[in-house]
């Protein structure tokens, strides 16, 4: 697979919920904390203010926009921003598919999405790795992302058999068609994991990575994937992503190991040896380090690893590493 991929498949989506939103007047809504939820909308009519917790600007939505909310960060909706915003909790029923709720009467704004939650081990981490808002304004771009809101909604409405499969690719497909268009835009001025993907060179490396997590990469190799001297390269990947090649390297290996350790039996000498340590020794070290456990800790759900131990925020990198040594 392609790193953006990788990432995406250790998230584990369930819980898909799909429902409208029809709101009149002025309005300005809270949704706090998502709790690892992904959330995805297409403007059917009207417009209206989007803020998203750190970032700076706020986004103007009109009709026919589509927007992600990968991060899983408090935002708020808001057809003026001068008004105190009202909690959601207060507005939206508890989670249930289908239906539309209506605000103030309705008839000036009207929004469809879907949403679903991730479970992977450290999808708080994860969801860190991508980008607080993409917005997507492309008219042929639209097209394609209110396709998929719009079957899943049909999929919720009227129940198949086969229905939460269909939905579970749908959820999938949403979040990937977006964040591909995200890239295809290009991302100049970002940092991060995600910001990388969108440069040619950097991209390169960490495919390589990727495709090979239990290679004894060094350096130089991954500077020659990129076509760079190795200073260079090292230089420009710190920059990009907030930390250095090899502690990428370490860092995704130790999340392929979490992930293995608590959904597969396989022992943890096998799992060091697939991802390129020759001792358990050595790779349990390494994920202690990383992780803040041990691997059997881990394998038994005693991961007390959180979002801080990582840098979750793209507009942190620069400051900070994924990882805090431990």
């Amino acid at each position: 697979m392609d790193p953006l991929s990788d990432v995406l498949s250790l998230l584990k989506p369930r819980s898909y919920v799909s429902a409208g939103f029809d709101a009149g007047g002025n309005w300005s809504i809270q949704f706090s904390d998502q709790h690892e939820l992904i959330k995805c909308y297409a403007v059917v009519s009207g417009g209206c203010w989007l803020t998203v917790e750190g970032v700076a600007d706020a986004v103007r939505l009109e009709k026919g926009d589509c927007f992600v909310l990968p991060s899983g960060r408090p935002f708020r909706l808001a057809s003026d921003m001068t008004l105190t915003p009202v909690e959601a909790g207060t507005i939206f029923p508890p989670a249930r598919a289908g239906g539309v709720v209506t605000y103030n009467g309705g008839g000036d704004f009207f929004l469809v999405g879907s949403r679903f939650a991730v479970s992977g081990n450290h999808a708080g981490i994860l969801l860190g790795m991508l980008p607080p808002i993409v917005h997507i304004r492309k008219e042929t771009d639209q097209a394609a992302l209110r396709w998929s809101v719009e079957r899943m909604m049909q999929e919720l409405h009227e129940p198949q058999p086969g229905g939460f499969l269909v939905a579970q690719h749908l959820a999938h497909m949403m979040l990937v068609q977006a964040l591909r268009l995200h890239l295809a835009e290009g991302l100049g001025g970002g940092v991060g994991w995600f910001f990388a993907l969108a440069d040619r060179q950097m991209a390169a490396a960490i495919n390589a990575m990727h495709d090979d997590p239990a290679h004894r990469w060094t350096l130089q190799e991954l500077a020659a994937r990129a076509g760079m001297s190795r200073s260079t390269f090292a230089l420009k990947f710190k920059e990009m992503v907030g930390t250095s090649p090899m502690e990428y390297l370490t860092n995704w290996r130790m999340l392929l190991a979490g992930d293995r350790l608590a959904n597969s039996s396989d022992p943890i000498s096998v799992i060091a040896l697939s991802l390129g340590y020759e001792s358990e020794s050595a790779f349990s070290t390494a994920f202690k380090r990383v992780m803040n456990c041990t691997p059997r800790q881990y394998g038994r759900g005693r991961n007390p690893a959180s979002p801080s131990t990582f840098n979750t925020r793209p507009e942190d990198t620069a400051a900070a590493r994924w990882l805090k040594a431990g």
